[in-house]
């Protein structure tokens, strides 16, 4: 019974302590679980230093060099993040907090605003806080400056602020050579077609947002891209707003009714303002169409099955149309260089449009818009084809009438069908004349990666090596819709800038494909010799101030570390995958 009763009380005992185990565990557990037992960072401090800073220089030295230092109370680590610079974070684990620094390069030769984000920690809980830091960042010294775009837009026709300097290379890297005694042809210029339509959206601008994107496209200050070449309609094209041409007067044969004053609300002021930047800027201009009065099917629409053609009737008027036109725009102190019988002569589906065959262009030159020019004392000009590089001998079938070669100055193409290579084919039957590459669109369907090295590869690289003395892409603005465009014309063609409510809400692809060229092969420059390097596309000039232009793409899906050689030295930069580069050096 003793031993019975003492095993109980034994047993009690047992059970006693593990409750009294249990709660203090249970009493354990409670006190280090609320999080909000857990004292949150106090008093977070940030103090920035721009390095070099100064009353002459309150942004910096151009070093792009900050100094960031933190503390606070309660905290255990610190982050201090760069969002613009691929959110590069920053460790700090002194509870004290501590300092970090950083060289912004990324915005090289401007004033730019950073932000920057900073959390104190203190195990689950933190105090956060986010500013920004505005910093000059100068160019590094380098014998090359260095501009990219790449596919992916991350980097946007910027200046790199690398050292590339010359000097003496022994790697196993490709090479391209440039040698600038090796030359070819002179180049007039890089840029758009102003269309009407462009001009409407343009002239709609607030004149702060007009003056600042004109001098963006046409200047070469700064980040401006120096558009220096511009095509224009004679009359409406399909992405006007309204189809039109300067006498749609039937049977005025004399065009006694001819006028532009159709332009003179928006086309005329903006080429006016362009010309104030750019006195020198090269204009093409071209019809869509000849009058409806004029044609077979007497209306400006090719009509496809009853597609329009000129009436041979109407040759002379339409050759004193042009003169008109020409003497028009010139009291206006517009100056047309140049101009085409007709754009796309072998489509009759755009709308306006007009079919005008090979042997038609040829007799329209040669026996009556040549010998207008020639009365009337014009200088303008006259320049074949305009169309697609799959027809190459209807360019070639004019220049070899031995009376119309002496009377035209070359052929212009497009490359929506056909081959880029079919230009040289057309230099060598006739190296004496000048090419042209007058237009390409990009889709609005389209893909940034994939236009920017489609064109730059056929059109910047392939047209210019192929003799082009210019390269012109197609619609310089539209609106978010793509508008404005006629029934029939162009529903999917991307401006280089869109431009909505009365603002520029985008660059699109052919801003940045036109700008790696435009801005540094101006007018004068010569295409220069450069040797070809495996997976990266390029093309050399030289410069009216003796500078080196050279253009790469990198079509590899990699990026590319290469030698440029030129003078007996050599520098080595790195292209990402996609991208296209412009280096200059002097």
């Amino acid at each position: 019974m003793y031993l019975a009763k003492a095993n109980k009380i034994k047993t009690g005992y047992l059970y006693l302590c593990l409750f009294f185990l249990v709660v203090c565990a249970l009493a354990c557990s409670k006190k280090d679980a609320p999080a909000s037992s857990v004292k949150t960072p106090a008093n977070l401090t940030v103090a920035v230093e721009v390095v070099g800073a100064s009353g002459a220089m309150p942004n910096g030295d151009g070093s792009g060099s900050v100094n960031i230092e933190v503390a606070a109370q309660n905290a255990t680590t610190y982050q201090v993040i760069l969002p613009t610079e691929s959110n590069k974070t920053f460790t700090i684990n002194n509870p004290s907090g501590g300092k970090v620094s950083y060289a912004f390069t990324s915005h090289p030769n401007t004033t730019t605003s950073y932000p920057v984000q900073v959390i104190a920690y203190n195990g689950s809980v933190h105090k956060d806080t986010s500013f920004s830091v505005q910093v000059y960042c100068g160019l590094m010294h380098a014998d090359v400056a260095y501009w990219l775009t790449t596919p992916d837009k991350s980097t946007l026709f910027e200046q790199q602020n690398i050292a590339l300097n010359f000097g003496t290379a022994t790697n196993g890297y490709g090479t391209i050579s440039v040698d600038a005694n090796q030359k070819y042809q002179s180049i007039d210029g890089f840029g758009f077609t102003m269309t009407g339509g462009s001009a409407t959206l343009i002239n709609g601008l607030t004149s702060t947002a007009k003056e600042n994107l004109l001098k963006e496209l046409f200047a070469t200050d700064g980040s401006d891209i120096g558009v220096s070449y511009l095509r224009l309609s004679i009359g409406a094209s399909d992405l006007s707003a309204t189809a039109f041409t300067y006498d749609d007067t039937p049977g005025d044969t004399e065009l006694k009714d001819f006028s532009i004053d159709k332009e003179k609300t928006d086309l005329i002021p903006v080429l006016q303002k362009i010309l104030a930047i750019n006195p020198d800027i090269k204009i093409i201009a071209t019809p869509w169409s000849a009058p409806a009065w004029m044609k077979s099917n007497n209306s400006l629409y090719g009509g496809g099955a009853t597609p329009g053609t000129l009436l041979p009737a109407y040759y002379q008027s339409y050759a004193n149309y042009f003169v008109k036109y020409i003497q028009a725009m010139a009291k206006e102190g517009i100056t047309i260089d140049a101009v085409t019988p007709q754009n796309e002569p072998l489509n009759s589906y755009n709308n306006p449009s007009m079919l005008m065959d090979a042997p038609s262009e040829n007799d329209f030159i040669k026996n009556y818009l040549a010998p207008a020019f020639q009365a009337s004392g014009l200088t303008t000009k006259i320049i074949v084809y305009d169309h697609n590089l799959d027809h190459p001998e209807y360019a070639t079938d004019i220049l070899s009438d031995p009376d119309t070669y002496k009377l035209v100055d070359g052929a212009a193409f497009h490359l929506y069908a056909g081959d880029i290579g079919k230009m040289s084919e057309v230099h060598d039957q006739f190296p004496e004349k000048n090419l042209y590459f007058t237009e390409q669109y990009t889709a609005a369907s389209g893909n940034f990666g994939s236009d920017l090295q489609w064109h730059v590869q056929n059109l910047i690289i392939g047209a210019t090596k192929n003799w082009s003395k210019n390269v012109l892409e197609w619609n310089l603005a539209s609106d978010p819709n793509n508008q404005p465009h006629l029934n029939g014309g162009c529903s999917d063609c991307l401006g280089a800038v869109t431009i909505s409510g009365g603002a520029v809400s985008k660059r699109n692809q052919s801003y940045y494909i036109i700008a790696h060229a435009a801005k540094f092969v101006r007018p004068g420059s010569v295409r220069i010799g450069s040797s070809t390097a495996t997976n990266l596309l390029n093309v050399a000039f030289l410069t009216p101030e003796g500078k080196k232009v050279l253009i790469v793409l990198n079509t590899a899906p990699v990026a590319m570390t290469f030698n440029i050689a030129a003078n007996g030295k050599t520098v080595t930069p790195t292209l990402p995958a996609g991208a296209v580069a412009t280096f200059v050096w002097q």
